[in-house]
């Protein structure tokens, strides 16, 4: 969708609402604006990359907002703090906007109180979503060169227990995936499947009473 388009007004005199998002929840943003019928929403994403270097996440989300502020009455971030230690709160107050609440995607997948019974009953757990069981060698085995070096895995999975799949979907594809990953990791499997959780809950809260408008979702990266 042009600029042009997404500056002006709809006939129904709203204008949209700018989502940016990371590339990794891309899937699931659009697949519960179908299910509202959220067309309003215009969805921009962020690599999906940047998963394994969050430091580098606030400067460029500041960068996306500037760059679509005057387009938009309303930006929203869906992002949790991501490992920014703060950052994308830091930008969002300077900026001006609000995210997602909650610490990571696991945890507002899971819900705040399910993930503080996992974390709680084994603290030594990693964790995938729908998009890094289907991702994993991409976003997990390469960026740590277990690829090259297998031998690595005692270095970088050594004080892990389990590995628990938070499916958003019901795939068995991915989940055949997910406990393939934990095998290779050389870590107990368990499944807890929680649906789109309080991502679709904190959009819903959000955004469930406005009219639409088309959606236009583009730089998905990774989804």
């Amino acid at each position: 969708m042009s600029g042009k388009h997404q500056s002006g007004e709809h006939q129904s005199g709203e204008r949209p609402v700018l989502v940016i998002a990371c590339g990794a929840l891309a899937r699931e943003i659009e697949a519960i604006s179908r299910q509202w019928g959220w067309k309003h929403l215009h969805l921009k994403c962020i690599d999906a990359k940047l998963h394994n270097r969050p430091a580098e996440i606030p400067a460029r989300l500041r960068k996306m907002i500037r760059r679509h502020r005057s387009a938009y009455d309303e930006i929203f971030v869906a992002y949790a703090d991501c490992g920014t230690g703060g950052g994308i709160d830091r930008v969002l107050a300077e900026e001006g906007g609000q995210r997602l609440q909650g610490a990571h995607c696991y945890e507002f997948f899971a819900g705040r109180e399910r993930f503080a019974a996992l974390s709680t009953a084994e603290p030594g757990t990693f964790y995938l979503t729908d998009f890094l069981a289907r991702h994993f060698d991409q976003f997990v085995i390469k960026p740590l060169g277990l690829d090259r070096r297998p031998d690595l895995r005692n270095e970088y999975f050594g004080n892990y227990r389990k590995l628990v799949y938070l499916s958003q979907t019901e795939d068995a594809g991915l989940l055949e995936s997910a406990a393939r990953a934990a095998a290779r990791l050389e870590l107990e499997f368990e499944h807890v499947h929680c649906g789109y959780g309080e991502l679709e809950t904190g959009l819903a809260a959000r955004f469930r009473r406005r009219r639409t408008i088309p959606i236009a979702a583009e730089g998905s990266s990774g989804a």
